[in-house]
């Protein structure tokens, strides 16, 4: 498999394949540089195309099929949101030997949150209470599923084989038993709502460590809102947490969901990357990490 790719059916991708995309179905962009931006993005490839512009274009067959549910939506959601978020300016074809459909959005200045990162966390904290509190709230009328809109108990046998399989990775004692306690938590009291699901923190930006824009809806959809506080693992130090959990209003059955879900994913990302993304892995690691530190303080 080549370096620049992360799964087994991933073509290959590069400024040249872009630059033809575009001269073939956008011809009034044709003239703007394109260049490969980013290197952890596991769904998409993306290409700043001159100063405003970013095309982006699905790794795999299963994230092409999220192209339509864009465009279709954030135009929807953005008005809502108090953030940033992808704008659709142009929605390609397959082409130039590339198999599936492919975008063009509005490029978003910032940069992606340092996982962790302990200075002035709080105002993040709470950024990022707003953005989920306000997408928690948009009418999920016609809506579709999230990505991840199943129980937590649907993903036990998956989450048994990651930890089966990362023996000689991490405490999987520990983290068993952290596994066991989220699937003892209460099942959701309300209907599914908008959740983006997969708050991680190559998918923000921020700007003097304040969110600014949320990008990748590639997981959007009806769910559980508890998917949308792994942010406190995944993104957040410790000593912020109770911040985000205090501003989004969420209840121990939630917060327990909460660390199952940012567990699972965790697991399985770990499990999944560890060979082809160092980023993702050792993203996942921390958040593995985190999570048993805290159940270690509890005991």
């Amino acid at each position: 498999m080549s370096k620049s790719r992360m799964h087994a059916d991933e073509p290959e991708i590069d400024n040249a394949l872009v630059r033809r995309l575009i001269a073939a179905q956008f011809p009034r962009w044709s003239g703007l540089p394109a260049e490969r931006v980013g290197v952890a993005g596991t769904s998409n490839m993306m290409f700043r195309l001159g100063e405003n512009l970013v095309v982006r274009l699905p790794r795999t067959a299963g994230s092409a099929d999220d192209t339509a549910k864009e465009h279709r939506w954030l135009p929807r959601l953005a008005p809502a949101l108090p953030v940033a978020v992808p704008v659709p300016l142009g929605r390609g074809v397959p082409g130039e030997g590339y198999p599936w459909p492919w975008s063009v959005y509005e490029w978003i200045d910032g940069n992606c949150p340092t996982v962790g990162d302990t200075a002035e966390a709080a105002p993040l904290a709470r950024d990022l209470a707003r953005f989920t509190t306000a997408l928690h709230r948009v009418d999920p009328t016609d809506g579709p599923p999230s990505y991840r809109s199943e129980s937590l108990a649907a993903r036990d046998s998956a989450v048994r084989a990651a930890l089966a399989d990362l023996r000689a990775d991490i405490d999987t004692t520990a983290a068993t038993e952290a596994w066991e306690t989220t699937l003892r938590a209460p099942a959701p009291a309300g209907p599914p709502v908008w959740i983006h699901a997969d708050l991680q923190p190559g998918n923000m930006l921020t700007a003097d460590r304040r969110l600014t824009a949320v990008i990748d809806f590639g997981c959007l959809g009806l769910g559980d809102p508890a998917v949308d506080l792994i942010a406190a693992w995944y993104v957040l130090p410790a000593a912020a947490r109770d911040t985000f959990r205090t501003a989004v209003g969420a209840d121990d059955g939630a917060w327990a969901r909460g660390i199952g879900w940012a567990l699972s994913i965790a697991l399985m990302e770990l499990q999944y990357y560890r060979e082809t993304n160092a980023f993702m892995a050792d993203t996942a690691r921390h958040v593995i990490a985190e999570i048993l530190a805290e159940q270690r303080q509890r005991a």
